[in-house]
């Protein structure tokens, strides 16, 4: 179980002297980020600017996004003084969801499944694009997924889970908030629900059907609701393949 501590600069600075670390281990030159703006990817981002002020890079991928999104994710690089870019894969996105749904028009049950098939393309496509991006400056790509979601499997397969470092891995939801108010991430992003962003009006708890608050206190061996507790257990049990690399045959 991840037990949940007060927030210390010196745990901030050690997570800053690991991603260090991991770069030189990999002989590669700086770090990259996704800045969705959201909470998770805003404190990456001010980690990776502060481990490689020179060689560190956030980059926006907004897909059908709201513009909020956007503006949200700037005003993080710019708080923080990192160098970004934005890319829009709209285009790209539709045109190969078409292509998908041309091929399958005549399976059975795909309406069912659009919208999931929608989103984890859009976080596949972000994957691929921030690659080809770390790939061409010979840089890592850091993750932003946190404690709670690691155990819970909400990330997308090779998506969003498709990173080279994962810096905010061991902490609880609560404890981003207070590195984000440690490393002075902007108020509008600090406030503002928790979103993967993968449709209009989507949060990540409503996804869920669970609080980050609740998934804290399950992890930091705290009592919570037998329902949740068990809810808890099948979202770590069904996403299982999503923490291990593909199995091999046993022969």
């Amino acid at each position: 179980m991840v037990k949940l501590k007060q927030v210390r600069d010196i745990r901030i600075e050690q997570t800053i002297k690991w991603l260090q670390n991991k770069v030189k281990e990999a002989n590669a030159k700086g770090l990259v980020v996704g800045v969705s703006g959201g909470i998770d990817s805003a404190v990456a981002a001010n980690l990776i600017k502060q481990a490689y002020p020179h060689d560190s890079m956030g980059v926006i991928l907004p897909i059908k996004s709201h513009s909020k999104d956007v503006d949200d994710g700037i005003a993080v690089a710019k708080a923080a003084g990192l160098e970004y870019t934005v890319l829009d894969f709209s285009d790209e996105h539709q045109s190969m969801m078409k292509k998908v749904m041309n091929v399958l028009s005549k399976e059975v049950g795909i309406e069912g499944n659009l919208r999931l098939s929608d989103a984890n393309l859009r976080a596949r496509l972000r994957m691929s694009s921030i690659y080809a991006i770390a790939n061409s400056l010979n840089y890592l790509v850091v993750g932003t997924d946190n404690a709670a979601e690691l155990y819970t499997g909400y990330f997308t397969k090779y998506g969003d889970g498709g990173v080279d470092l994962l810096p905010l891995g061991k902490l609880l939801k609560a404890e981003v908030y207070q590195w984000a108010r440690e490393l002075e991430v902007p108020e509008q992003v600090i406030v503002r629900p928790p979103s993967a962003g993968l449709w209009e009006g989507q949060t990540d708890e409503a996804e869920m059907g669970i609080t980050y608050d609740d998934i804290d206190a399950f992890l930091s061996g705290k009592e919570i609701s037998k329902d949740n507790h068990m809810k808890l257990i099948s979202m770590h049990e069904r996403t299982t393949h999503k923490r291990q690399m593909p199995p091999l045959p046993e022969w």
